[in-house]
């Protein structure tokens, strides 16, 4: 396994997907993709895993975690969410957050993010604010 920072681009077929597969490939291209960093996790060659993190001050959220339908519960989002929380500590990084799926909340948990309570719907789905303070 190898983690890579990678274009943006990079990141949308997984996204789309893994993701939001009923929406256009469109939906998953963030207006701010520019703006931040993105990470792929490798098995070998292939790209299996990616996140993108937007740092604003002494923030970072981390925004579209997913992994290839395939290769999910082998740990492959664990290694990556590892690696950017680390990251983030390592840039000192204050509070780490993200827009979690609600039915994710508990995988979130494991890493010691806390649920914030603030919840939206986006596109059918629930979504509750999860974060981590160093």
């Amino acid at each position: 396994m190898t983690i890579n920072e990678i274009p943006a681009s990079e990141t949308w077929e997984i996204r789309h997907k893994v993701m939001w597969p009923d929406m256009p490939f469109e939906f998953v291209q963030l207006k701010e993709d520019n703006l931040g960093s993105h990470f792929g996790l490798y098995s070998e060659s292939k790209l299996v895993a990616i996140v993108s993190c937007f740092e604003d001050n002494e923030e970072m959220q981390f925004r579209k975690l997913a992994t290839l339908t395939e290769e999910q519960g082998k740990g492959n989002a664990t290694i990556l969410l590892e690696y950017i929380l680390q990251q983030a500590k390592n840039k000192g990084i204050k509070r780490v957050w993200c827009n979690a799926r609600v039915n994710k909340k508990s995988f979130y948990e494991k890493f010691g993010m806390i649920d914030t309570k603030v919840t939206f719907l986006k596109s059918g789905q629930e979504f509750t604010i999860m974060e981590l303070r160093f």
